[in-house]
């Protein structure tokens, strides 16, 4: 039920009037010109916790120990009502001494009776405190939906420039690029569940089908904060992927072993540590120049605030990872 609508029935002095207004779930009060409480619906003693004969009659500012007596509330009620033939969503926000921190919408308006010609005022509270901290919510969820989907799409069209394209069927480049992918979107499922994610989980992930069914763990529980799992897990991803083409995986009889540990530095720095050692693979030659690859596992490293050392040799690479923790 709207203003409109209340001020017509209570108006109209129907018999059922207070029965109606009783009904409706929104606070309702009505002053008389001396801005006394003549009215209250069940509403208004429910949501503000006041018993009905401690109201009728008083003097509204008074309520409560004067927690009505709000400036902007006395102004809209004082002065802007007898002038106007109505407010509609005068927002009120007030520290109430029983309910707490609430938000308001206050519509009123002048309610002329008949007989006498008295004037009452017609007030109404529309709760929205919960309503607009639900929007404020709403809000950030879409505004950091977007971020993230932004910065995802940043790192989408990175890997699919960077993904070379020479010497390279349509068919091998695709199978690149979607490898980086699954490992970009795996890593970011993996950085969203928490605050920080178990290394050896996080390994196993980004090596993935490649070969984590070939490959041996070694090493201590370690945290890895979130914000670091999506570049580590595309490190290790990229490991796996040259294993594949160049080293260990590329035979039947080829493994991995990975080790690692916690390293304290000077000033109290800690450094995870993780030794990748590729085992009955082919001999794997230093490449001539470097490429995508090699450039991502060193420049991921260094951009965590570590290093990535790469050593080729006949039993196959050895790579040393240092990362801050």
């Amino acid at each position: 039920m709207m203003l409109e609508d209340l001020y017509r029935l209570l108006r109209s002095g129907h018999v059922q009037a207070q029965g109606v207004v009783d009904t409706i779930t929104q606070p309702i009060v009505v002053l008389d010109q001396n801005f006394c409480v003549t009215t209250a619906n069940n509403a208004f003693i429910r949501t503000f916790k006041i018993e009905r004969d401690d109201i009728l009659g008083r003097p509204f500012f008074d309520l409560g120990h004067g927690q009505w007596n709000i400036p902007e509330l006395r102004q809209l009620i004082g002065n802007v009502i007898p002038k106007a033939a109505a407010v509609i969503g005068f927002e009120v926000k007030h520290d109430f001494a029983v309910i707490g921190q609430r938000t308001f919408l206050v519509d009123a308006r002048r309610l002329v009776h008949p007989d006498d010609n008295s004037t009452n005022v017609l007030v109404l509270f529309d709760d929205v405190t919960d309503r607009q901290r639900n929007e404020a919510e709403m809000g950030f969820i879409i505004a950091e939906m977007r971020h993230r989907m932004k910065n995802l799409f940043a790192i989408v069209r990175a890997i699919a420039r960077q993904t070379e394209t020479k010497d390279r069927t349509a068919v091998e480049y695709r199978d690149a690029l979607l490898g980086r992918l699954e490992v970009t979107l795996r890593s970011q499922e993996i950085a969203d569940t928490s605050s920080s994610v178990d290394f050896e989980h996080l390994l196993t992930q980004a090596v993935g089908e490649l070969g984590s069914d070939r490959m041996e763990c070694d090493g201590p529980q370690i945290q890895l904060q979130s914000s670091r799992v999506l570049s580590t897990g595309m490190l290790f991803h990229e490991l796996a992927t040259n294993s594949v083409k160049y080293g260990a995986l590329s035979v039947p009889d080829g493994r991995i072993h990975a080790r690692w540990s916690e390293e304290h530095g000077p000033k109290g720095k800690s450094f995870l540590v993780c030794h990748w050692r590729e085992l009955d693979g082919p001999p794997v030659p230093e490449p001539v120049r470097s490429g995508y690859g090699t450039q991502l596992i060193k420049g991921t490293a260094a951009h965590l605030g570590g290093s990535a050392e790469l050593n080729y040799g006949p039993q196959g690479l050895a790579a040393s990872i240092r990362i801050p923790l």
